[in-house]
């Protein structure tokens, strides 16, 4: 199709008309330029699934009129933002000749003393509510308003309404060092890497050792990590770690038991008890083909249990007392639905499963929390065990000098069946998933299966879902990523029984959440990094800078029409990388390991031999610039096979040449992995997330040796240099 807007005939009807006012895209443009108009029917179901009945033209009208009815009967909107440092505008609904009037009481309970005056309205024509015709006037936010989450009380005559108001620093400011020059790290998936305290798994205390290790030993400042949101409490765990069960919450299987104080405090008996586990889950580590989370769970959690059980001093006690008091309905609702989980069994879609028959409310649930009290407590201190160690690994990289220490990654959204959604099911839309229109990687779009969070109980509840979340991993981070941070602005909803191909885009208030991101980081003095990949927006990457948020940069990604684009034109405010979790590591992909992925498990659209040969003409593509560069010496560049090793170190030569702020060196490229973590599109068909450490030959890498291999002396030399 070649026309590029919607028709004016389009845009009048009520269908069109009612899904861009609860914003709604109703087209789009893709990555290869091509426009889209979405159809009747998934507008239909999306609106269905933000609860609003569109399934005639008279219910489309209907629904028209009571949304705007809503938002001019309200004197202001649910929540609202000011830019710290500025004057700003809170609009509000008032009578002709009323004059409205506001307080505030800042985050910390005390009232505002400043004077906040009233101005002229937004120059809307007045609104015939019902015969009353509905204006609208100006409270004026003062500029010295401090940065944090106030109540806005605002009266009209005898009617009074309180809204959340947000004051946001306008940017995240850069670290010191990095407004002259750049900071590097490692990339990690945490449970590949294992050392010989590890139960089959990468925990916290590994963390903590990698962290000072890659300090100590090769300079860098950050380490990358893949999320570490809540998981389910018993076997089978899930694989992935972006499709937690809570996003609020962290991983309480990453808990090493040998670092907990009172572990050192057991009985004798009891300490050869869970000696005597760890010595059955030690085979585990050796294992250079798959990582078995469930081996190790089963017998880890028989091992905290026994911790548990044996009782805490009372500072320990009180400590604990203190968490869950701070964490809330939060750690209920975890608790709770582990509970659940662990005596009822699995959570499924099936109408007669407790997930589908009980709620939060249910009087089984809280029979069942009656009948295992020691249980429930368990989960609570599981959480904040693991909570307290992820906390610990990032004071250690303070301490051993990191700038930044652990970076976190922050999964788009959560498991359908997971807690956040069982305990509060009104904060999702219910019919649709998140996922990606089809591009030139995935071939038939992505559905993540995750339910997405509803924009309207966003505003409504002044955002505190996603305060809460950012809140708490910059708890315990110097550095949030931010995965498919277009998901701030806009997400790719698929309704039910949909395929990927077939959805729209849902828009959300982009200032607000980037407000709450300048907010946490601010406090935290720490650093957001965008995912901003595939199909964004010029106005998404311009907003991420003008707010201080950082995109990534990869270089197999740089390129236009087959053209790479030098390192050194590459944009600043970025974190650079040569690769992702979602592409097999720099020697795999030079051995088109992708190629023959995709090839292996039929996720081409197309004739393989096109896609092969496309990749073949974009390594061609890559070569060439290293070497017209200076990276790479052209008689390498002939003979590529004998000198692999020598290519990827230009790669990384090639990322130092950036003005990227962040710069980032993956760990599997160090050691000379070639095996991908995750082949999006499969789920069992790959082992996806579940691949070791290992080196080109296939040897386990223990992070005991880890940076003390070549390649890592290599790249660090390469950034440090």
């Amino acid at each position: 199709m070649s026309e590029r807007t919607e028709s004016e005939v389009r845009l009048a009807r009520p269908l069109i008309r009612l899904a861009k006012l609860v914003g709604i895209g109703t087209s789009y443009v893709g990555m290869s330029h091509d426009y889209h108009e979405i159809a009747d029917d998934v507008l239909v179901a999306l609106l269905a699934a933000l609860g609003i009945d569109a399934s005639s033209e008279t219910a489309q009208e209907t629904a028209i009129r009571r949304i705007l009815n809503q938002r001019h009967s309200r004197l202001v909107a649910p929540t609202v933002l000011h830019i710290a440092g500025k004057e700003g505008k809170v609009y509000v609904n008032t009578g002709i000749l009323d004059v409205p009037s506001a307080t505030i009481t800042l985050e910390n309970g005390q009232p505002y003393e400043g004077t906040i005056e009233v101005g002229p309205g937004d120059g809307s024509q007045a609104y015939d509510l019902d015969g009353t015709f509905i204006s609208t006037a100006a409270l004026i936010i003062p500029a010295d308003l401090p940065v944090g989450y106030h109540t806005l009380h605002v009266r009209v005559s005898d009617r009074v309404q309180d809204a959340t108001l947000i004051s946001a620093p306008d940017h995240i400011e850069l670290l010191d060092p990095m407004k002259g020059g750049s900071l590097w790290g490692w990339m990690a998936q945490l449970y590949s890497i294992r050392s010989s305290g590890s139960w089959g798994v990468g925990d916290y205390e590994d963390l903590k050792n990698l962290l000072v290790d890659a300090k100590r030993k090769t300079g860098a400042d950050f380490v990358l990590i893949n999320p570490v949101h809540a998981a389910e409490p018993v076997s089978p765990l899930t694989p992935s770690p972006y499709l937690p069960v809570s996003r609020r919450l962290v991983n309480f299987t990453y808990i090493r038991p040998e670092s907990l104080p009172e572990y050192a405090a057991l009985a004798a008996d009891a300490k050869a008890e869970v000696d005597g586990l760890h010595a059955d889950a030690e085979p585990l580590n050796g294992d250079a083909q798959i990582i078995d989370r469930d081996a190790m769970w089963r017998t880890k959690m028989h091992a905290l249990w026994i911790i548990f059980k044996a009782g805490r001093s009372a500072e320990r006690q009180a400590a604990f007392e203190s968490f869950k008091q701070t964490c809330g309905s939060d750690l209920e609702a975890y608790a709770t639905w582990c509970l659940c989980y662990d005596k009822w069994g699995a959570p499924t879609a099936d109408p007669d499963n407790w997930e589908r028959k009980y709620n939060r409310e249910s009087p089984e649930v809280a029979d069942l929390k009656a009948q295992f009290p020691d249980t429930l407590d368990f989960y609570r201190w599981l959480e904040w065990v693991a909570a307290d160690q992820l906390a610990a690994a990032q004071q250690a990289a303070k301490d051993a000098g990191m700038r930044i220490g652990v970076m976190s990654d922050m999964a788009v959204g959560v498991h359908p069946l997971g807690a956040d959604v069982w305990w509060h099911p009104e904060r999702f839309a219910k019919g649709a998933t998140v996922g990606a229109p089809p591009d030139m990687f995935n071939q038939q779009g992505q559905d993540w299966s995750q339910p997405p969070l509803s924009p309207i109980d966003l505003e409504a509840t002044g955002y505190t879902t996603y305060r809460n979340m950012v809140h708490g991993m910059f708890a315990r981070a110097g550095a949030v990523r931010i995965d498919h941070i277009l998901g701030l602005f806009r997400l790719w909803w698929i309704p039910e029984n949909h395929p990927a191909t077939d959805g729209g885009y849902v828009y959300y208030d982009s200032d607000i959440m980037l407000g709450i991101l300048a907010i946490e980081a601010s406090r935290a003095n720490g650093v957001v990094v965008g995912e901003d990949l595939g199909v964004v927006p010029e106005y998404v990457s311009d907003s991420l800078s003008s707010h201080g948020i950082l995109g990534c940069a990869v270089e197999w990604f740089e390129q236009r029409d087959g053209v790479f684009r030098p390192p050194v034109k590459w944009r600043p405010y970025a974190l650079a990388s040569v690769n992702t979790h979602d592409l097999p590591p720099a020697a795999g992909y030079l051995e088109f390991e992708h190629v023959k992925i995709r090839e292996r498990l039929g996720l081409l659209t197309g004739p393989a031999e096109e896609f092969e040969a496309s990749a073949k003409a974009e390594q061609d593509a890559m070569l060439a610039m290293l070497v017209e560069q200076g990276y790479l010496d052209p008689e390498f560049a002939e003979h590529r096979e004998q000198h692999e090793a020598e290519i990827v170190d230009a790669l990384y030569r090639a990322l130092k040449g950036s003005p990227c702020k962040l710069l980032a060196a993956s760990i599997t490229d160090a050691v000379g992995e070639k095996r991908a973590q995750n082949q999006p599109g499969t789920n069992n068909e790959y082992p996806n997330w579940r691949i070791p450490l290992a080196d080109a030959k296939g040897n386990v890498v223990p992070l005991e040796t880890l940076f003390d291999t070549p390649g890592a002396q290599r790249f660090a030399e390469i950034f440090n240099s």
